[in-house]
């Protein structure tokens, strides 16, 4: 298991830039060190930045909270604030993650979907009824390079809450079409969306469990 935060920028963009250089740095290491799974910015429609997803392989919240001291973003007040939250990514076979020297692209070329299940008794049975057919999918998803990255979110004890996933769409309306088919749509299991777009940093990353 491990995290996933959640942040969003204040209101003044000049911060970012201003630290841009050191939270690289930062991240650089925690990738290098295998800490960082992956991290990429949160844009809205209008392509302007207004936070972080950033996807921790630490063991618990003590690594969470050591980061978050390491992070600049977070002490140089970048964040306005974040939410990190248990979070367990799926292993697929997933292509290699862009490493340093990968060229990055000016505009948008994922979207980062954040799917809430149901909170009603029949909840859970709803999703296990589902979850194979959910699974094939997204194997083939991510052998095929549309999925970048899913996985779970958790809640305190361990218990499936949602999901988060990064696709290779560029617009919120192409994530939504493809998940619109997904059994985890289709059967009710996803009550609730939010769409952010990204676009990918090569860091030295290691291989996403499961990875080819």
């Amino acid at each position: 298991m491990g995290y996933a935060i959640l942040a969003f920028d204040g209101a003044d963009p000049s911060r970012r830039a201003a630290v841009r250089d050191a939270h690289l740095a930062v991240i650089t290491r925690w990738a290098t060190e295998g800490r960082l799974a992956l991290g990429v910015p949160l844009f809205d429609a209008a392509w302007r930045p207004v936070g972080s997803l950033m996807v921790l392989n630490v063991p618990d919240e003590t690594h969470v909270k050591e980061y978050i001291q390491d992070e600049p973003f977070a002490q140089e007040g970048v964040w306005a604030r974040f939410d990190a939250m248990p979070f367990r990514i799926a292993p697929l076979p997933y292509r290699a993650l862009p490493q340093p020297g990968a060229p990055v692209s000016a505009t948008r070329t994922h979207t980062v979907t954040f799917a809430w299940d149901g909170t009603d008794a029949d909840a859970p049975a709803r999703r296990a009824a589902v979850r194979p057919a959910h699974v094939a999918r997204v194997e083939s998803s991510a052998r095929d390079g549309v999925l970048a990255l899913g996985g779970a979110m958790l809640d305190a004890a361990g218990g499936m809450v949602g999901s988060i996933t990064i696709t290779a769409h560029a617009s919120d309306a192409a994530a939504e079409a493809f998940w619109n088919d997904d059994p985890y749509m289709t059967g009710g299991v996803w009550q609730r969306m939010q769409r952010w777009g990204t676009r990918m940093v090569g860091l030295p990353y290691q291989p996403l469990p499961g990875a080819a």
